[in-house]
């Protein structure tokens, strides 16, 4: 049909699909809940300096991916690209600066302008934790075991976890001079961004995904070799509490994860579902500096595609999530049987019982389809017999049994009961 289409990288989610969405979001929240998260709601737009200065100026999100704009008082202003910036932007206002512990979680659209393509488009989804104040490997380890406890809970199987560590930012001059020696010597090699970035930001290069840097930087010696001790032991322990959890994982030297505000431990989930994008979820312990403050936010977390969450489970061939049908549709003939069903399905739905009553003058044959289409357990009919007798004639549309009601309570009464 003609008419205006979608911007490119964006979708309409109708009600057969977003049963799928809900099932999702409602185990998060489950899940979550358990560990002492509560739900925070951002704005969707947040001052461009935020992702700037919070998440890296040289990342590729900040430099080619943002939605910014300015409005009408001169303001640059961003689509949230992630969303922990604005979530640390939000609790910095909180006692977590002086060390108390926030645990909160967030679902919602996200924005950045790539190419579209399978699981990743210019609005999409995420699900993310945030565990901010608390610095500790224990912290850390919560946070991927109960990454993994919600990847059970909406059926996913098959997941690998990887993590690795980037040290503390002490640590980043020494660990960055190794890169800049060991680079320096293929820089002949490099793509051209790679060749930037030996300069601009050369953790950057640990993301290429290049064929041809990719084989250079297999052949990395182990970074973690410039880490301080302290450093290294913060791994191990997490490490250790993840082996104490049965958290099965495998440490990944090359992970870096693609934000600069991550500090110690990095994690990211793949599935072989989602083909060569195959990462679903990843997150990290960060420490993000807000504009106008002098001290930066420090938290773990991680966040996860809900749109690439559906993809992997139907690859699994994890049955789909449907709309609930309604549990009745009011058939009514006749004008006066028509205005009585009115206040009949307002009640139903005030006692709980979805239903759907029919809003045009069609004929009992054409409801009764319609209550078949809707799937509808149960065909409430009234007509001007039905009214002169004081009933409602109430017909299970699985077995075609037919009932007489007088009495409201004992019409809902069977209707609940056919639920159980």
């Amino acid at each position: 049909m003609p008419g205006i289409s979608l911007p490119p990288g964006t979708s309409d989610i109708f009600p057969e699909e977003s049963a799928e969405w809900e099932f999702i979001e409602k185990k998060s929240s489950e899940v979550f809940e358990l560990y002492g998260y509560g739900e925070l709601r951002t704005p969707i737009m947040e001052f461009t300096e935020l992702f700037q200065r919070g998440i890296g100026g040289d990342t590729d999100v900040v430099k080619k991916e943002m939605y910014t704009f300015q409005d009408k008082g001169g303001r640059s202003l961003t689509l949230r690209p992630e969303g922990t910036a604005g979530v640390m932007r939000a609790l910095a206002g909180t006692d977590v600066m002086n060390g108390s512990e926030k645990r909160v979680y967030y679902i919602g659209p996200m924005f950045r302008g790539e190419r579209p393509a399978a699981g990743r488009k210019r609005q999409f989804h995420q699900i993310g934790v945030e565990n901010a104040g608390t610095v500790s490997p224990a912290a850390d380890a919560e946070s991927i075991a109960m990454l993994m406890h919600f990847l059970e809970a909406v059926e996913i199987t098959g997941a690998k976890l990887l993590i690795n560590t980037r040290g503390s930012f002490d640590d980043r001059k020494p660990a960055e001079e190794l890169l800049r020696n060991f680079f320096s010597n293929h820089i002949e090699s490099l793509c051209s961004d790679c060749k930037e970035r030996i300069d601009r930001n050369i953790w950057r290069i640990l993301d290429c995904k290049n064929p041809v840097c990719s084989s250079i930087i297999e052949e990395l010696p182990d970074v973690t070799e410039a880490f301080s001790k302290e450093s290294r032991d913060y791994f191990k322990q997490v490490c250790s509490i993840l082996d104490v959890l049965n958290v099965e994982y495998e440490v990944a030297p090359r992970l870096v994860r693609g934000l600069d505000y991550y500090a110690h431990t990095v994690f990211e989930l793949t599935h072989t579902g989602l083909g060569a994008q195959n990462a679903i979820a990843g997150g990290g312990r960060y420490e993000v500096n807000i504009p106008g403050m002098k001290k930066s936010v420090k938290g773990v977390g991680f966040a996860a595609g809900i749109e690439r969450l559906i993809m992997v489970r139907e690859a699994l061939k994890v049955p789909e999530r449907t709309p609930e049908p309604p549990e009745v549709f009011i058939v009514s003939l006749g004008n006066d049987a028509f205005m009585k069903n009115m206040k009949t399905a307002d009640d139903l739905r005030k006692a709980g019982i979805s239903c759907i009553a029919e809003l045009e003058t069609k004929s009992m044959k054409a409801q009764l389809r319609a209550a078949n289409r809707n799937k509808a357990s149960f065909a409430l009919i009234r007509g001007e017999n039905e009214l002169e007798k004081g009933i409602i004639v109430c017909r299970n549309l699985q077995t075609g049994d037919q009932f007489e009601f007088e009495d409201f309570t004992s019409l809902v009464d069977i209707i609940k009961q056919s639920e159980n």
